[in-house]
């Protein structure tokens, strides 16, 4: 029997509508092979909807996203909208997604690939077996807390205000997201904060260490996150599962990436309590390359994995679809980011035929 889902497609910015018609010509192959249907609706966010309606995100497209199985997103922003007011920027809507969505707990993978291991700016030795999962908190810290704003003190000077604050609650639904995917994975939680000065990152410490009763299968560490910045630099094999706050996590989890070699590899899975979750690539819009057919599209692919397997429950989608690009990968395929000597270089549309040429191939298998 097909099974049926409603995909809301956000291409947004720069090389986002490029590596986005990828991604859907792979969910429309698998989808066929598995006899799963792909109903997909469009719609504006970021620079694009800014250009079209005045705003980063319009009511409609937050609606669409409420009435889908899951969102898939491309890239948002651009020098051409840097200027704007904080409220019309692309990156505005961005977070009001999140925040329309309840998308609370953002999950960054950072695994090296075999074939990749040399991309890496690091030695071979120090990243060889890096597999890394940051679970990082979404949607409260110092990003939405009140008060926030430029204000003008009494004295006429401007003063910058911006409060980190968590509630127990927010604590320790990620917390129990963080716990549970370090259940699935090798058993060790390291819990990242700044106990020593943050009044707020004493209540997380308090917090996840109670938690911790309820996972006894799980070991938990803690760490202050100047010395996670540089643990995850000169030994990041100790880590296996990361949590920690929306600040935190933004810093930490593009320094996990880079490890890998290629931020334009890696996907990223935004998730809620219930409805659907938010799947994008971790790296930005490329404005300098859009149009130019060199984006590396593996990224959006492996967040279109990713979104089968958690936010549809199709696993062997996502299996099909993650083995298709280390097949690839094998082959020798590169686009320019991720270029060897020796390497099949392509671009955006060729690694997308390629990716659909090895996937096609399994028919027959």
């Amino acid at each position: 029997m097909t099974t049926q889902y409603r995909i809301t497609l956000l291409p947004g910015d720069g090389i986002g509508p490029e590596i986005m018609l990828v991604a859907v010509d792979v969910l429309k192959v698998v989808g066929k092979q598995l006899d799963i249907r792909f109903e997909f609706q469009e719609a504006l966010i970021g620079g694009a909807a800014i250009d079209a309606t005045g705003e980063p995100l319009p009511p409609t497209t937050l609606e669409m996203c409420k009435d889908s199985d899951a969102v898939l997103l491309a890239a948002i922003g651009g020098y051409k909208w840097d200027n704007l007011p904080r409220h019309l920027r692309p990156e505005t809507g961005l977070l009001g997604l999140r925040a329309g969505l309840g998308l609370f707990a953002n999950l960054r993978p950072a695994k090296i690939l075999p074939q990749l291991i040399d991309a890496s700016s690091l030695k071979p030795e120090v990243v060889d077996g890096v597999d890394i999962m940051v679970v990082r908190e979404l949607t409260g810290g110092v990003y939405f807390g009140q008060p926030k704003g430029i204000f003008t003190t009494e004295t006429g000077e401007k003063r910058g205000v911006n409060t980190m604050a968590y509630t127990e609650a927010e604590i320790d639904r990620i917390g129990r997201v963080a716990f549970e995917t370090a259940q699935k994975r090798q058993g060790k939680l390291c819990s990242v904060d700044k106990a020593n000065v943050l009044e707020v990152s004493q209540l997380w410490r308090d917090r996840i260490t109670q938690l911790a009763t309820e996972y006894p299968d799980v070991e938990l560490s803690h760490m202050y996150v100047d010395n996670a910045a540089m643990q995850l630099v000169r030994y990041p094999k100790q880590f296996d599962t990361i949590v920690t706050g929306n600040l935190f996590g933004d810093i930490l989890s593009d320094a996990a990436a880079m490890l890998t070699g290629s931020i334009g590899m890696l996907p990223s899975a935004s998730l809620g309590a219930s409805g659907p979750g938010v799947f994008e690539p971790v790296h930005g819009s490329a404005p300098d390359i859009a149009g130019q057919d060199k984006a590396n599209p593996l990224a959006q692919v492996l967040s279109a994995a990713m979104m089968l397997r958690y936010g549809l429950n199709q696993p062997i989608a996502a299996d099909r679809i993650e083995n298709a690009v280390l097949q690839v990968l094998d082959r020798g395929d590169r686009t320019g980011d991720i270029m060897s000597p020796g390497m099949n270089l392509l671009g955006c549309r060729a690694m997308g035929e390629a990716l659909i040429e090895v996937l096609s191939g399994e028919l027959t298998h």
